[in-house]
């Protein structure tokens, strides 16, 4: 396998024009304004300081764009990795975070380097369906916290715990907080769908402006005291570089951090593909899946570097440079630097950010992100019962037990209907003779040949239908045929069978014929040394080769090979 690195940037310089820069700049700037007030929010909301989330946006987001395989992928800090990183950082610390980070995006370059992009879509739908609206809902009850003012100083990660801890602190909300966050709620919901129609209203995207409006307003006074971006909790945003570096390592974290590690990087090679994919549909384009994730790891590994944490290809703010006009990766490029002199510039400013308005952005992030739709009665009554054990499964165990077991309980459950739909897809069926041909005994009228034709796929799930109709039948046939020309592939376990059926057979003297094997298990047969026992004459290519040489064999009044 040949390792091939090229970022899709290279392929958009030649021939880039005044007029395209125009426009990747217009839309860099617009989703960098938007990228403002959702990166302080996720952190915030994963337990980080907002200025984490922010350097994330601008480390990852700058790298993504350089090295990555879209035109358009925008990257950053997403709301899907909010209960993941919320619980590293309650169970373990910042430190381990960022280890975690770092672990992910060695994970994610593997991926990309060993060219396993494309596997991530073999991930069934309903699994993505699930832990996508069970990851909307943790989300949720994350804000629930800052979006009430119950002023809880640690929330545990663990459901149940955290349940506990809203429903005490429950009766102690601050009427002020609740009031600033419907406010900003109503506004922001109010703001979407009126800028559908208002054209001045879709260049100020609802997160910004709503982040505005509120910012000034608590500047002003105008606004009850609520906490702040530049309360004690965070001390508003540094106006300064981050200090470079990583925390603490030994190999007893690194251990510990492997499952939190695999989690983050199976969830950030599904959302950046899933956000690429989108992307292409949009702009008529092809992303190049290997090349995306090899930019992904990297962005993983260097953005901890600076105090950041995990990052992907963030749908919405894909969508948003789309519409604004961006077409090549430079406009991602300008995303990353209008944070970047948003931080160095306006950094001040964010200590009057109400943190009740952020949650409501967080909220109405949650409410979007999840496929509430496929959860309706009327839908899932509309699937078969595997696929709604699947996407039920994974969206109850999201909430309750977290992303990582529930997105192995939805591949385990998947694996396991997968195989017995196949398995029930797998045939044997008894072949009618003739006489002349079965060789019927006049005394006891049984048939000294018998023909089955076999259908499906011959593998360790279907192996129990041939080892019942073949096996532990109670005639004795001198020479059973299997046409298998309908068999697309057999794995060990029914070549296993298969040997088995021949062993069975031999001891009473009968003989197995085999015929129309496909390429697949023609080769099996052939490589696995089964056809020097079986006897290359009782491989045939034809049904009628097969009665041929079941009729020699009967004449002959022995299975060996007659010439």
């Amino acid at each position: 396998m040949d390792f091939h690195f090229r970022p899709k940037l290279l392929d958009t310089l030649p021939g880039y024009s005044r007029g395209a820069f125009l426009q990747d700049f217009s839309a860099g700037i617009t989703v960098g304004v938007l990228a403002l007030p959702l990166a302080m929010a996720f952190a915030i909301a994963s337990g980080m300081s907002p200025a984490s989330g922010i350097w994330t946006a601008i480390v990852a987001g700058l790298l993504i764009s350089l090295l990555g395989g879209s035109r358009v992928q925008i990257g950053g800090p997403t709301g899907a990795f909010i209960p993941i990183i919320y619980g590293i950082v309650a169970t373990h610390s910042v430190d381990d975070l960022l280890l975690a980070t770092t672990m992910s995006g060695i994970l994610l370059f593997a991926l990309g380097a060993f060219r396993l992009g494309n596997m991530i879509r073999f991930i069934p739908r309903a699994v993505i369906t699930g832990f996508t609206s069970g990851i909307a809902v943790v989300i949720f009850l994350s804000q629930i916290n800052d979006f009430l003012g119950l002023r809880i100083d640690s929330l545990p990660g663990e459901f149940f715990g955290k349940m506990k801890a809203l429903w005490a602190a429950l009766p102690n909300l601050d009427l002020a907080t609740v009031f600033v966050s419907v406010a900003s709620l109503v506004v922001l919901v109010l703001w979407n769908r009126k800028a559908y129609r208002v054209r001045w209203m879709r260049r100020l995207p609802g997160p910004l402006a709503v982040l505005i409006i509120f910012t000034l307003l608590n500047a002003l006074g105008l606004l009850p005291t609520t906490d702040t971006i530049g309360s004690p909790r965070f001390g508003g945003i540094p106006q300064e570089l981050p200090r470079f570096g990583l925390g603490r390592f030994n190999l007893e974290t690194v251990r510990q951090l492997i499952s939190p590690a695999i989690a983050i990087a199976l969830l950030g090679a599904i959302e950046s593909l899933l956000s690429a994919r989108v992307a292409d549909a949009q702009i008529d384009d092809r992303h190049d899946p290997n090349q995306e994730l090899m930019a992904q790891g990297i962005a993983n590994v260097v953005a901890p570097l600076f105090g950041g944490f995990a990052a992907t290809g963030a749908i919405a703010r894909t969508a948003t440079n789309i519409r604004s006009g961006g077409l090549t990766p430079i406009a991602g490029v300008i995303h990353a630097l209008t944070l970047l002199a948003i931080v160095l510039l306006l950094a001040p400013l964010a200590s009057n950010i109400p943190l009740s308005t952020l949650s409501a952005i967080v909220v109405v992030v949650a409410l979007n992100m999840g496929d509430w739709h496929a959860l309706k009665p009327r839908e899932l009554a509309r699937y078969s019962n595997n696929y709604r054990g699947i996407l039920l499964g994974t969206f109850f165990v999201t909430i309750v037990f977290g992303l990582t077991l529930a997105v192995e309980l939805g591949m385990v459950l998947a694996s396991l209907f997968f195989i017995y739909r196949i398995s029930d897809l797998t045939r044997i069926e008894a072949i009618g003779l003739p006489p002349e041909d079965s060789g019927v005994d006049a005394v006891g009228g049984h048939a000294r040949v018998q023909a089955w034709k076999l259908s499906g796929s011959l593998f360790f799930g279907a192996a129990n239908k041939l080892e019942t109709a073949l096996l532990e039948q109670k005639e004795r046939p001198d020479v059973t045929i299997l046409d298998i020309d309908r068999i697309i592939s057999i794995d060990t376990t029914g070549l296993d069978i298969l040997q088995t059926l021949h062993r069975s057979l031999q001891k009473y003297g009968g003989t197995l014929i085999l015929c129309h094997a496909g390429k697949q298990p023609a080769s099996l047969i052939r490589r696995s040394g089964f056809l020097a026992v079986l006897g290359a004459e009782n491989l045939c290519t034809t049904f009628g080769a097969a009665l041929e040489r079941a009729a020699q064999v009967r004449a002959a009044g022995t299975n060996a090979p007659i010439a």
